[in-house]
């Protein structure tokens, strides 16, 4: 094991700073510093060198110029134990640095800064420092290197633990640190610039997307039981609020397919600022429901299609309840993901042991929104040899936003449910119809080769849903119909007029418009165009 006699310590990010080094001092390591950070010890009573004395060269260039020299880097490069390498260092007047404490320039933080220049980018572009951590980490063999203040302490106690000494495993765990890092910061340079044209204008998409992803979980299986899978999270985390940052509660380990799933409902669910709940089932929604609570918002949307509801993934955009966990608690479900659960819900729902509870942090607005030119706010769809990258499909509708084309307009239920239903259909596997009441889905068709088709499932599934509960209301009757794209025929529309839906919003745009708006009114149903199309592969 290395013992540490002289470390480097140069950081932007000073928490922990002065108490790490008071720390090196007392075990007797000698301390070089630069700039501010040679100031800022100093001014906690720290004895420091100074690179410039250390190297016999001044700082250049507004500090452009310090540790690029060859007594730094051939302290640190040095193979420890090696005959030649001490014969050409001690030829060279080279001392060994035993240790490198690094930070960077916060070059991230500054580019997602709201007008931030391309020369003050430049500035913040580090140098010296992922050159002394590249270094340092490539002979992690003899040298200790540290770029995480979350290390300082474990350090320190390692140090003290083995008279001043760093295990091996513990120089190399930090080294994969560094390059993690490094390959971090080298990829948000890269991403930032590609993403400017000649002129210097930022352009939506990257020549050149790099993005990082650590890994959180293996699984013990992908999709079907001979697929090995694992998960990762993206860094940096641009949303908060999002399944990669639920904390699992109780319950069995997650699936490839209980993440997967999760995620879909709680993107949903996260669309609505009154209480709702979404039940999906393979990435579509079986039942979406709002209340004036949780718990009516929950049973509506059960109830929608309660055959699907069994074995599905629950959603809440409010904390959890003892009522409701007490009624989730009456169904078979996978998991249950929402911002919170009170010690009532927890103490019901441990009684299911196997079920997965997912808490995410408070709902609120995404920091992804602020960060609109970061490839990791756009979706991706991997493809053989190569990825397609697209916005996100945020697009939010107002009643302002919508035309009405038949001769009656729609009533305000009906409007209401509209607004819902077309927010659901956003979530629907493509070719989606959904049917709502009451801002309730009542039927919904999935992920089929022709919109008629769609239909008539969706119709199927509420008239299975009426005899499984037994019900003799019409769950159809009075209902709206969200399409995710134009009607190209005007079968859809007959076959919505005839299972008693009275309203249908779309985007229109089809040739045949006409003649499906002619089928409303014969009908007189309420149609109104949106412009916008919602397909989801």
């Amino acid at each position: 094991m290395p013992t540490i006699h002289t470390a480097l310590i140069s950081v932007t990010d000073k928490n922990g700073l002065d108490r790490f080094a008071h720390g090196l001092v007392a075990l007797g390591v000698r301390i070089l510093s630069t700039g501010g950070t040679a100031r800022f010890l100093k001014d906690h009573g720290i004895p420091v060198t100074d690179v410039s004395d250390f190297t016999g060269f001044p700082e250049m260039l507004d500090g452009r110029v310090k540790t690029l020299h060859p007594k730094i880097h051939g302290g640190l490069l040095g193979i420890r134990g090696n005959a030649d390498h001490k014969a050409q260092m001690d030829a060279h007047g080279l001392e060994n640095i035993d240790m490198v404490v690094v930070n960077l320039y916060p070059f991230e933080q500054t580019v997602n800064q709201a007008g931030c220049t391309l020369e003050r980018a430049i500035e913040n572009i580090d140098i010296g420092g992922p050159a002394m951590l590249r270094s340092a980490a490539k002979n992690h063999a003899g040298v200790t290197v540290i770029t995480d203040p979350q290390d300082y302490d474990p350090i320190l106690t390692e140090m003290n633990t083995h008279g001043g000494a760093v295990t091996a495993a513990t120089n190399f765990h930090l080294a994969k640190k560094v390059f993690v890092r490094t390959a971090a910061y080298d990829a948000a340079i890269a991403n930032w610039l590609t993403a400017l044209d000649e002129t210097h204008q930022p352009q939506r998409f990257p020549a050149v997307v790099t993005l990082q992803f650590h890994k959180r979980q293996e699984m013990r299986y992908g999709e079907n039981p001979h697929q090995l899978a694992a998960f990762y999270e993206e860094r940096p985390i641009l949303d908060h609020a999002c399944v990669s940052q639920a904390k699992p509660l109780q319950g069995k380990e997650l699936s490839f397919n209980n993440i997967h799933d999760a995620n879909g409902a709680f993107e949903l669910v996260k669309e609505f600022d009154e209480a709702a709940t979404v039940i999906v089932k393979h990435t579509n929604p079986c039942g979406v429901a709002l209340g004036d609570d949780l718990l009516a918002a929950y049973c509506r949307a059960r109830d929608t299609d309660p055959v699907s509801a069994f074995g599905g993934i629950i959603a809440c955009n409010r904390p959890i309840t003892g009522p409701l966990a007490r009624e989730i608690a009456k169904t078979f479900v996978e998991a249950v993901i929402a911002p919170g659960f009170d010690a009532e819900a927890r103490a019901v729902l441990a009684e299911k042991s196997n079920l997965r509870l997912l808490e995410t942090p408070p709902l609120g607005p995404s920091a992804s929104n602020h960060l609109p030119n970061h490839p990791g706010t756009l979706d991706m769809k991997r493809v053989r040899g190569g990825m397609l990258l697209q916005e996100g499909d945020h697009h939010l509708l107002t009643r302002n936003d919508i035309k009405t084309v038949t001769r009656r307009p729609p009533s305000e239920r009906e409007l209401l449910d509209m607004l819902f239903a077309w927010k659901v259909a956003k979530h629907v596997k493509s070719n989606a119809i959904v049917y709502a009441r009451d801002l309730t889905t009542v039927g919904v068709g999935a992920g089929q080769m022709s919109r008629v088709d769609a239909s008539r499932i969706a119709v199927w599934k509420a008239r299975e849903t009426q005899q499984t509960l037994k019900r003799q209301e019409d769950f159809l009757v009075g209902s709206v119909l969200a399409s995710d794209a134009f009607f190209p025929f005007r079968d859809g529309i007959d076959a919505a007029a005839a299972a008693g839906a009275t309203a249908v919003i779309q985007p229109g745009g089809s040739i045949r418009d006409q003649e499906v708006i002619d089928a409303a009114n014969e009908a007189n149903m309420a149609m109104v165009f949106t412009g916008i199309r919602h397909f989801k592969h």
